[in-house]
Parts: C-alpha cells; structure tokens; sequence
C-alpha cells in the first residue's frame, strides 16, 4: 500500500485504486511507520511526497513487489502448456533404437513444441551448444547439470551362430582370450571390458579383436558377420537375438548396468517443455523395459 501512495501521489488515488476507503489507506501507512519508527512521507493538503527515509524504502519495497511479481509469473510458466523449440542431443543408436519413436509420439501429443533431435554418440556441451537435454549412458562425471535417471541398459557377450560353429563357444570368461574381440572406441574403461562372473566377481578382459568402430549399430552388424564377439547393450542387440541373427554368449557373465540420464543445464527452475518431454520419455522407457522382459520370460 505504501508504494501504490507513492506512485499514486496521494492517499485518495491510492485507495481508488486499490478498491478500498482513503481511511483503510491512511492506517495502513501510519501502522507502517509505527512499525518502522520513522516518518516515510510528507503530508499536505495537496500531495503526498516520500521524506529520505521513505524515497529509500520505496527503492527496495518496490524490487521486493516486482521479484514476487517474477515469482507469481514462474510459478504460472512451470504449469502452463509446453510449448516452443526443445533441443535434444542423444546418443546415435540409443535415439534410433528408443527416442525417435518417443519424440514422434511426444510430437503429436504436444503440437506446440518442436523438437530437433541431433544424435551423436561424443558428449556435447548443453549450455555452449544450445542444447535443452541430453540423453546419456553410462557414469556421470561430476558438473554443475542436473540429471534425472531414466532408466538402465544391461550388457551382455553377443556373438553370431556363424562364428560359434566355426570357433566355438567359450564356456567361461577365461575362454575369451582365445576369441577376437569386436570393441566399440567410445567404451569409458578403454578397450578393457568389466564383466561380472556369475558369483559376482568382477574380471576384467582386454578387446583386441579385427574390428573397432565408434558405434554400436556398426558393432553389430560386424558381430552378424562373423568377425567376433562384442559387449552389447540390450536396447541394439535385443531385435536380432529376438531373430536369431545372433545369440547371447555366457549368459551368466554380464556386463555392469548402465544407467541412462536425462541431463539439463543448471538452475533452479525446468522449463515445462524440457520436464513433460522427460516425463514421457521416462514412462514410455519404462513401459518398454516390462514389455522386454515380458517376452524374454514367454520365449525362454
């Protein structure tokens, strides 16, 4: 009320504006400088003018209205309709196994957000390189971006009926030394793999095969070839197992999981477009992982 008599000039327009008597005005500003202890305006019979003590008080009531003010506006931002472009950066063959047809399906649900997908399987950079989200698999390092985990994917040995008949499967993991193994060149330990024997000791091997390729769907088709055996996430292998173009090989030695993230820039506030496309993304990976496991069951 203080700062509406300030801008106003006067207790009369004041309370005009505000819907309220010229007397509820008055009491309200002399119950300020009661509180206060000091005097904050100028009282004549014409104008109302603020004293030194009330030009500074204005100066920093008013910012406190015009945040609050942004604050109510947020609030309302966060839970209106996404809208707008949405830029996401995802991995080449994560997008293509498992996002392109969730960005389709989130395209017709929220025709007023446009989503341009760039599918990479190097890191970006979110804020640099404009980018509303990131898809990642694997550990985080450490940084100021908020992640959200969506989901897993778990590895495993793949090899194709083609080479197992004409090299033989290995029965244990000490048996890989004498396979070639296929190697995908963006692996985070290199090109050791980290398996896991069935009784949950850890063993690591080195991939030293005839072929190195920075992307998985490659991997595979060299995997569907002949050429060796390749560490796998579930989401690229699982269509031609299904097919039996390949097949799993020492089931019981796996590969550590991997998460999968939904990475954003920093601060405190996500924009609805960024949060409803995670949510749905979110759902949909989860809705696909029961389906998965679902078949898995009914085929073995």
């Amino acid at each position: 009320m203080f700062v509406r008599v300030v801008e106003a000039g006067g207790f009369t327009e004041a309370a005009r504006r505000a819907g309220v008597s010229k007397s509820a005005v008055s009491k309200q500003i002399s119950a300020l400088e009661q509180r206060l202890g000091a005097r904050l305006l100028n009282r004549t019979t014409r104008r109302v003018n603020p004293t030194e003590i009330g030009l500074a008080y204005y100066d920093r009531a008013s910012r406190v209205l015009a945040e609050a003010a942004e604050a109510d506006a947020v609030a309302a931002t966060l839970q209106g309709a996404p809208r707008g472009d949405l830029r996401i950066s995802a991995p080449h063959s994560f997008g293509l196994h498992r996002i392109s047809s969730v960005v389709a399906d989130f395209a017709v649900a929220h025709s007023e957000v446009k989503v341009h997908m760039s599918l990479d399987d190097q890191f970006v950079e979110l804020i640099s390189e404009g980018f509303d989200l990131a898809i990642r698999i694997g550990t985080l390092e450490d940084s100021s971006l908020k992640a959200r985990k969506i989901g897993e994917t778990h590895l495993a040995l793949i090899a194709s009926p083609k080479y197992l008949e004409e090299r033989g499967e290995p029965l244990s993991i000490d048996d890989l030394v004498q396979h070639d193994l296929l190697h995908y060149s963006y692996l985070a330990s290199g090109r050791t793999w980290r398996l896991f024997a069935p009784s949950g000791q850890e063993r690591q091997v080195r991939a030293g095969g005839p072929l190195t390729v920075n992307n998985g769907d490659a991997l595979l088709q060299g995997v569907e070839a002949g050429l060796g055996i390749a560490l796998l996430p579930d989401f690229i292998y699982q269509d031609r197992l299904r097919a039996g173009a390949v097949n799993v090989v020492l089931p019981g030695a796996t590969g550590q999981p991997l998460g999968i993230w939904a990475v954003t820039p920093p601060g405190r506030y996500t924009q609805p477009k960024v949060r409803v496309f995670v949510d749905f993304l979110a759902e949909r990976l989860k809705a696909d992982g029961s389906r998965e496991k679902v078949q898995t069951l009914a085929a073995e």
